[in-house]
């Protein structure tokens, strides 16, 4: 008999939201992301040090054994939540989640190693992929001769901030590279739409390599997987965000005398978005469910539906609801000075990273054997 997932925060899981939404409300407000994004230095690092070292939230996918809390999906996935509703410009999903699930498919001392640094914070691991690379999609590979790595692999996401970089070759190998062995390794940053999240292109010309696995398709695809899957409540918070800011200023800003809100038309324009950021929060929280109760099977069907079913739904829904606060907020919206710019821009790079919607609705169809006839 099959259990049913409970899709419902528990007290833990609420209460870790409450104490993250305090840190963020007095270290990441959105005059000082807005800030942050114009300056050449566009990661907050003592965010990350307050959410790494402060709260150990580097380390909530990581086991105990390694230095981290042993927590589950479920939790990460509240983590991304309030870090969507704040944009925050952190490198949490692309270190303490993607590189991490990375590392937990490999085994070694090389990978339990990287795996205590990155719960500490104080080591960034990124997978040295492109952002847009989906679970069963492809993605660059660089070449491995006489020990040492060569290649070029681009829009990595954060890679500015690595400090290792895991880099996938040709041999099938998953690599460590160091990116303070700065002679052989380049990190140029890429024009990117999505500020609080930078890219960058990674130029490898000898660096050395410290093998993870000799499996590196294996472990990529889990990674890229659990980034799916996770991304979906990054795009749930940043949908609510713009759904309660966008009611919010609705009933204080007046037109005729009355609250713009009150207009029937508009009315009907938020209960649509409400239903569907609801059903968000419902695709997102069954893909962290799923990651979390079987993440230890990289091949488990039903945790590959759920993570295609969040992907499908999550962009448009996201981008709708950033699209809808830019227009309903009228000409402030419009301005750099007001941050919804920000979340939409988010939302736009979000809906092409670690695949698509259209790729995740394809990988659906096979999956549930729902393929059109020829």
């Amino acid at each position: 008999m099959t259990t049913q997932p409970d899709l419902l925060y528990s007290e833990e899981e609420e209460a870790l939201r409450s104490a993250l939404r305090g840190l963020l409300a007095d270290h990441c407000d959105p005059a000082g992301v807005l800030a942050r994004v114009e300056s050449d230095t566009p990661h907050d690092r003592a965010l990350w040090k307050a959410l790494a070292e402060g709260m150990g939230l580097a380390g909530l996918l990581v086991p105990e054994s390694l230095g981290g809390q042993g927590a589950s999906h479920r939790e990460a996935a509240v983590v991304l939540e309030e870090l969507g509703r704040a944009v925050a410009p952190v490198p949490y999903l692309t270190s303490a989640v993607v590189a991490t699930e990375a590392l937990l498919a490999c085994a070694g001392e090389e990978a339990g190693k990287l795996l205590a640094e990155l719960a500490s914070g104080r080591t960034v691991g990124a997978l040295a992929v492109g952002l847009s690379a989906g679970p069963g999609g492809g993605y660059g590979l660089v070449r491995r001769e006489d020990g040492a790595l060569y290649g070029e692999l681009t829009t990595v996401a954060d890679a500015a901030v690595a400090d290792v970089l895991l880099v996938p070759a040709e041999d099938g190998g998953l690599y460590a590279v160091y990116t303070s062995d700065t002679a052989a390794v380049t990190v140029t940053p890429q024009v990117s739409l999505d500020l609080t999240r930078p890219l960058a292109t990674v130029t490898l010309d000898g660096a050395p390599g410290r093998p993870l696995t000799d499996d590196a398709r294996a472990a990529v695809r889990r990674a890229l997987r659990a980034g799916a899957g996770l991304l979906a409540s990054e795009q749930l918070g940043v949908a609510d965000w713009c759904l309660t800011e966008t009611v919010r200023y609705l009933k204080e800003r007046k037109q005729f005398n009355r609250p713009v809100g009150g207009f029937q038309a508009l009315k009907h324009r938020l209960a649509q978005l409400w239903l569907e950021v609801v059903g968000l929060r419902a695709a997102a929280r069954n893909a962290a469910d799923a990651l979390a109760t079987g993440s230890e099977d990289t091949g488990s069907e039903d945790t590959d539906i759920a993570v295609a079913v969040a992907g499908a739904y999550a962009a448009p829904v996201a981008v709708h609801a950033a699209e809808e606060a830019l227009q309903l907020h009228g000409g402030i919206g419009m301005t750099w000075e007001h941050p919804v710019h920000l979340y939409l821009k988010r939302a736009k790079a979000d809906s092409i990273a670690y695949g698509t919607a259209g790729g995740h609705r394809e990988a659906l169809t096979d999956l549930v054997d729902l393929r059109p006839p020829a």
